[in-house]
């Protein structure tokens, strides 16, 4: 079975076509009515008493414990008190030595240390500039107190002195440049003077590193002494100017550590990010490298059809898929400039077939940029022709009656041969855009639909399922491909023996999710889940058409039919009400739920994998899977 789940929906760059209002629609928070949340109240925990006995009249326990809310979570550092290190003064500022055996120590002991409540430390991570009366608005109006310094929290915040994080790097390690005015030796003031946002990321590091001891080390023991002293004077100014307006605050420390980089890699490797040779040790989950590997992975080229590829701008570097496949004859690049160009793609039949060693390259218009109003017939024939010679150059075709047509780089007519060249060598072509999933979108759907002879609906699908292929297109490309559906249908040879009325009939018998179909589709996150927006949930049969069969609601609901409803169970839907996208309300408490929801789902489609009868049976089990939702382009999201 499959989950989908949805958080609020942020807007997207290019806004959808609007979604048809469902008639006799049923609101999906009567779902799981008995775990249903109640009315949140923003930034309070209320405690909930479990039913007991009635009290005796001489109680046998000691007296109750003080209301949670006036007792201190004490954070736990091996840092703090700072008294098994040396302390050493320079620029009349302390400091504390620590080797490589202590940073190691204290960094997997934080590690491990439980993470307070999101209540306290939030809005203050958020950013709250006493100048920005908006963001100020949003999350304090009712709470002053929650502009102070946590002191719930008590991290720990590597610094490398020189900076260069591109070689000896340890574990979390940033640079001064994070949080520091390095020429005045004061912590920068981070917090947005202007605006508006729940996801501050960027500011994330300057704000805990306020809130932790900051350990310094590198390679020049007087560079590290000197930035560690900087840091310390940093660390006592803010102390003072927080206590001058009568807030007091923990005390922070900065250590400098006097062990050699190679006493790291030799004796405490699981803390090496990258080595002195500047590589990757793999024994830390670095996160902007995981993404950028995930990314390569997802949109790495693929074949879609023979010969034909779809892949990202980094494939332009590689001889071919493989270091033992044939390198690519043809590139043809999707972007938001380039134009159908039918004679140029002649141009560069004629030049293949003369014998041209050097790849060719074209250019083609990116998803979403033929907008309805500008379909002019000419552009639209263009889209189908192009597909043609593509298809003509994959598979070796040269259509004898297009020979007169071509031209030569100069301009000039091919002189005629008394033998018509039927047939050619098949060439190697990759379609290509810089994210390999956007802008070529358009076009891979459409060679698709011509060279498999499949109707709009079943690009999508088949594109997303069988071939694996994650693609991100926009309503306009929905609208252009239904627009020209029967030229491509009525051209294409994989239906050259059907007859008009049954390409006809296809077209006319697409399901009715295509209508509310924006153009995306849910990202496959895993085998089994996938990530949705609310646009998609509202789309219950091109969520079955893909193999979902659960939803995971959360923060919204889905307007669904009673007929939907009924078709998916109660037991396969779960809603997370009173949580929504804002920056306040907290998802953590409903963790335990989502997961075992999502597990039960995992642990059914293993069951049915394995338990298939035949092979029929467990690639259809299979193609049931997971899908948990967002409003995003595909970057995250078809990856």
């Amino acid at each position: 079975m499959a989950t989908i789940a949805l958080p609020r929906p942020v807007p997207r760059y290019r806004s959808s076509s609007p979604i048809p209002t469902l008639t006799h629609s049923i609101n999906l928070d009567g779902i799981n009515s008995s775990a249903a949340c109640p009315i949140p109240i923003p930034n309070k925990h209320l405690p909930v008493c479990p039913p007991g006995p009635a009290p005796s009249d001489k109680p046998d326990t000691p007296p109750a414990s003080p209301p949670t809310k006036h007792l201190k979570l004490q954070p736990q550092s091996l840092l703090y008190p700072p008294t098994n290190y040396k302390k050493v003064t320079h620029n009349s500022s302390a400091v504390y030595l620590i080797d490589a055996a202590g940073v190691a120590a204290a960094v997997n002991h934080i590690s491990q240390q439980p993470l307070p409540e999101a209540g306290q430390v939030f809005p203050w991570l958020h950013g709250l500039h006493p100048a920005n009366h908006v963001q100020q608005a949003f999350f304090v109006a009712r709470r002053k107190a929650l502009r102070k310094t946590p002191e719930c929290y008590r991290g720990v915040t590597i610094v490398k002195a020189d900076g260069n994080l591109s070689c000896s790097r340890l574990k979390s390690a940033v640079t001064t440049d994070e949080f520091m005015q390095t020429a005045m030796a004061e912590f920068k003031d981070i917090d947005p003077r202007e605006g508006f946002s729940v996801r501050n990321f960027q500011i994330q590091s300057a704000k805990t590193a306020m809130l932790s001891d900051i350990i310094v080390y590198g390679e020049d023991a007087d560079e590290v002494l000197r930035v560690g002293s900087d840091i310390a004077k940093a660390q006592r100014s803010r102390r003072q100017g927080l206590k001058a307006l009568g807030h007091e605050v923990p005390v922070y420390h900065t250590f400098v550590c006097t062990s050699h980089f190679e006493e790291f890699e030799e004796h405490h490797p699981e803390i090496v990010v990258v080595d002195t040779r500047g590589e990757l040790t793999g024994n830390v989950l670095d996160f902007f490298h995981q993404e950028r590997v995930e990314m390569a992975t997802m949109t790495k080229a693929s074949e879609i059809g023979r010969n034909v590829w779809l892949g990202p701008t980094d494939d332009l570097s590689m001889s071919g898929p493989s270091p033992d496949d044939e390198p690519f004859d043809l590139f043809i690049e999707c972007s938001d400039l380039g134009r159908a160009n039918v004679p140029a793609l002649k141009n560069i039949v004629r030049e293949l077939d003369s014998g041209a060693e050097t790849s060719q390259y074209v250019e083609f218009p990116s998803s979403g940029s033929i907008m309805p109003p500008s379909w002019p017939l000419t552009e639209a024939d263009d889209i189908v022709e192009s597909c043609k010679w593509i298809y003509n150059l994959a598979n070796g075709i040269r259509p004898s009656e297009d020979e007169g047509e071509i031209t030569d780089i100069e301009g000039d007519s091919p002189m005629p041969s008394p033998i018509e060249t039927r047939t050619s060598r098949p060439r190697k072509i990759l379609i290509y855009c810089t994210d390999g999933y956007t802008e070529s979108s358009m076009l891979a759907l459409a060679y698709y639909m011509y060279a498999h002879g499949v109707t709009v609906s079943e690009a999508w699908l088949q594109m997303h399922i069988d071939k694996r292929r994650n693609f991100f297109a926009y309503p306009s490309d929905v609208a252009l491909l239904n627009s020209i559906a029967p030229s491509i249908l009525s051209n294409s040879p994989a239906l050259a023996h059907s007859a008009p009325q049954d390409v006809t009939q296809r077209i006319h018998d697409e399901p009715a999710w295509l209508a509310l179909m924006d153009g995306s589709l849910p990202s496959r996150i895993l085998d089994y889940m996938y990530l949705g927006n609310l646009g998609h949930a509202n789309n219950p049969d091109l969520l079955r058409a893909m193999g979902i069969g659960q939803l995971l609601s959360v923060g919204e609901t889905a307007a669904w039919t009673a007929a939907d409803i009924a078709a998916w169970g109660d037991d396969n839907v779960c809603v997370v009400q009173g949580v929504q996208d804002n920056g306040v309300d907290p998802l953590t408490n409903e963790f335990d739920r989502c997961l075992a929801f999502i597990t039960a789902s995992a642990l059914q489609l293993r069951a049915a994998k394995v338990g298939g009868d035949d092979a029929g049976e467990a690639r259809g089990a299979g193609e049931e899977g997971v899908g948990m939702g967002r409003d995003c382009e595909g970057d995250c999201g078809d990856e």
